[in-house]
């Protein structure tokens, strides 16, 4: 990657009502960012206005000139720009090679589906093993792998993951994150995380945002996040 993910003064609004207000974050080139807070807070909304499924309000969002905000979601993801949605949506009744073709089908992806096929099955064996399986049939942890290897199969510049470890038990978290570490050092793309455990985002990202009720209130590297006491307290108590 080589471009810069700016969103700036980014405003979204649902039946009038404000989702996310004034939001202002930058992901650089080969960098896991990640965004944390309460349920509610709008990091879903984010990803979703960055991906082009939600109208943008106010404020811009760039990735190197193009403006993303000016965008329908399928040229998003034409420049490099790929969503993997909390919930994974895959294709259920397709087999595990079939949702990961279907990654693959924008320009960027088509010409080294081979390439980037090897490099999803080196990170996540289990897909290789379960090729000709329906996506449904597939454990929680698997159709994590799954959804995340669709995603990289249309190389991305940027890699938006929403709550990739929601619902998996704690050796599947573990195994999830660090191929998702691992595929990103491989595959050469930024990351803009939102996940509701935070310690592990911390852990996976350099850099982190907090927001609360739509907006940033807090920012810096993770490793000052996870011991502000602010943080601490709401977010990692007990931990």
């Amino acid at each position: 990657m080589s471009e810069r993910l700016v969103v700036s003064g980014l405003t979204v609004r649902y039946a009038r009502r404000p989702a996310i207000v004034d939001v202002s974050i930058t992901v650089e080139p080969g960098e896991i960012v990640t965004v944390i807070g309460p349920n509610g807070a709008g990091k879903t909304t984010l990803l979703r206005a960055i991906s082009g499924l939600v109208p943008v309000h106010s404020g811009t969002i760039s990735f190197g000139r193009a403006r993303l905000d000016k965008m329908p979601s399928h040229r998003i993801v034409d420049i490099g720009v790929i969503h993997v949605p909390e919930g994974r949506h895959l294709f259920p009744d397709m087999t595990t090679l079939e949702n990961l073709d279907m990654g693959a089908y924008s320009g960027r992806g088509r010409g080294l589906r081979r390439k980037t096929l090897d490099v999803v099955y080196s990170h996540f064996p289990r897909l290789r093993e379960r090729t000709r399986q329906a996506a449904g049939s597939l454990s929680g942890g698997e159709q994590q792998m799954l959804a995340t290897g669709r995603a990289l199969m249309g190389r991305p510049e940027v890699l938006l993951l929403d709550e990739p470890a929601t619902g998996l038990a704690p050796l599947m978290v573990k195994e999830v994150a660090a191929a998702i570490a691992d595929l990103v050092s491989a595959v050469g793309c930024a990351v803009l995380l939102v996940e509701q455990n935070v310690s592990l985002a911390l852990r996976l990202a350099s850099r982190g945002y907090v927001l609360e009720l739509g907006q940033v209130v807090a920012s810096g590297p993770s490793t000052a996040l996870a011991v502000d006491s602010r943080v601490r307290e709401a977010y990692l108590a007990g931990r």
